[in-house]
């Protein structure tokens, strides 16, 4: 399979998309594109497994490579394994679900789209990259259209919350190259030149020191993207001010690519100094997953009960990272996926239930089962999986990634492992009083004794078809992870082996 292709998809579906006159062309013409996206995933898959199952065992399928720049070694080197598939079948789902939420989005409706669709863009360039240049060319791309979208079409603060995420991701960004930069400087291909090539550079052996100078800049780079503590702060005023769609991107798929590129980038390619810095990292990995939690149980809003508790659930993503056994890292790419979709329905849910209340504070909702249950059940099942329901991805996830860090004997990363295991009670309290709040009771109503919820035409209170057919879509993976774990285990684990031989074969030489 052609993997430009994913690139293709949506760069003309966003060319269509300028020529189009009207939201219902628009919303059709991106909705086409995203049903595409998906099904070329599925594809992908499909003949990845089937690869195989014929007995390949390359590292990576599907490699393409072109020169950009020659005279900086700088090539368009693509290429898949387990992990990289997983990453574009979570942004596939995420995409088509935003696409429906936003179905009558009117203001300004082609720009809007477009941005969307830039978005994924840049994420399925990022995933499937194999030259660092190519992969941070592709990260950037996805940092404008979250300005844009947020200072647009965002709501309440939109204006501060666009600008702080914009800083803080091009900080991230900065730090990246930087890190990138010193690996390529001191790599040598044998004919005098550097290489930016992920694989190229997989296979020499970056002095120790080198390593340890570097990987702070790469993986607090990236970690900015993935709410690293304490630069973390973008996260909660971010996702409260973007639209619905734009929330579900940044939280389920932009906060992904800087788990993978701490997974992929840093510490596959600097070992040695991952496993010098990794009490470092488990420690602001165990803050982050409890004053993650504790600060949710303070919030009153529905968006910032997401976003901070984004920041506890992405902490167990660098907290498998950290701990460096395959469990763990198996652990950590499960919960990207399980987090990316939960938290993409838990906004889903949320979305909806602010067009129709015009409120997201809890303590002005109430009672919403009774009127709305669809979007009631859609919010409870966001709720459980993210507190770790058996049977829901969250629970499959986080359990991995427990699993594999009491793996580690060691006194530090087993208090680490208890103080993340009890964060779980934490999140089951914000979850269930919210659920408590905002779902079950009386109905509530305004201080005039007016109805709370504003009914749109047609006197229509709970979801519309585009809406339940994203939160299905987005339900569907959750509950493929959640039951049968399995196939997604068997994805990654091929991927996770060979970092993890690297990691070892690096710290003994």
């Amino acid at each position: 399979m052609n993997l430009s292709l994913l690139i293709l998809i949506p760069l003309l579906t966003g060319i269509a998309i300028l020529f189009c006159k009207g939201l219902k062309q628009v919303s059709s013409i991106a909705l086409l594109g995203a049903i595409i996206q998906l099904l070329a995933t599925f594809f992908l898959l499909f003949v990845f497994w089937q690869q195989r199952a014929t007995g390949n065992t390359s590292r990576m399928l599907f490699e393409y490579s072109h020169t950009w720049f020659a005279a900086l070694n700088i090539n368009y080197h693509v290429g898949v394994d387990g992990i990289s598939i997983a990453m574009i079948l979570l942004t596939s789902f995420v995409v088509l679900a935003g696409v429906l939420v936003s179905w009558k989005q009117e203001k300004m409706n082609k720009e809007f789209f477009l941005l969307l669709i830039l978005l994924s863009l840049g994420a399925y360039g990022f995933f499937i990259s194999l030259d660092l240049f190519t992969l941070f060319f592709f990260l950037e791309i996805a940092v404008i259209p979250k300005f844009l979208l947020i200072g647009i079409w965002g709501s309440g603060k939109k204006e501060y919350s666009a600008m702080k995420l914009a800083l803080m991701l091009m900080a991230g960004s900065a730090l990246v190259f930087v890190g990138l930069l010193g690996l390529y400087f001191n790599t040598d291909t044998g004919s005098g030149t550097h290489t930016f090539d992920l694989l190229q550079i997989a296979q020499m052996h970056i002095p120790v020191e080198v390593q340890k100078l570097f990987f702070p800049f790469a993986f607090v780079g990236f970690g900015i993207f993935g709410a690293l503590f304490p630069f973390h702060t973008w996260v909660p005023d971010g996702h409260s001010s973007a639209p619905t769609a734009a929330s579900m991107f940044l939280a389920g798929i932009s906060m992904k690519l800087g788990g993978y590129g701490c997974l992929r980038v840093a510490t596959f390619l600097m070992p040695a100094a991952a496993h010098a810095y990794a009490p470092v990292i488990i420690v602001l990995a165990t803050i982050a997953i409890i004053y993650g939690a504790f600060a949710t149980m303070m919030q009153t809003d529905l968006k910032y009960i997401n976003a901070y508790s984004s920041v506890s659930h992405c902490g167990f993503v660098l907290l498998g990272i950290g701990m460096l056994t395959q469990t763990s890292i198996n652990g950590a790419v499960m919960q990207m996926v399980s987090h990316g979709l939960m938290t993409s329905l838990f906004f889903t849910a949320i979305g909806m239930i602010y067009d129709r209340t015009h409120t997201r504070i809890t303590a002005q909702l109430g009672g919403l089962l009774k009127i709305m249950p669809f979007i009631s059940t859609v919010f409870v099942l966001a709720g459980l999986c993210s507190l770790g329901l058996p049977g829901l991805s969250g629970f499959v996830a986080e359990v991995t990634v427990f699993m594999g860090s009491w793996q580690n004997a060691d006194t530090l990363y087993r208090v680490a492992t208890i103080l993340s295991c009890a964060s779980i009670v934490v999140t089951a309290v914000y979850i269930l009083r919210a659920v408590g709040q905002a779902i079950m009771g009386p109905l509530r109503t305004h201080a005039d004794g007016s109805p709370l919820l504003w009914r749109g035409a047609g006197g229509e209170v709970d979801a519309k078809w585009n809406e339940k057919f994203a939160a299905v879509i987005l339900l569907t993976g959750i509950v493929a992870i959640g039951i049968a774990p399995f196939w997604l285990n068997k994805l990654i684990t091929p991927g996770t082996e060979i970092i993890i031989k690297k990691i070892l074969s690096d710290v003994v030489k």
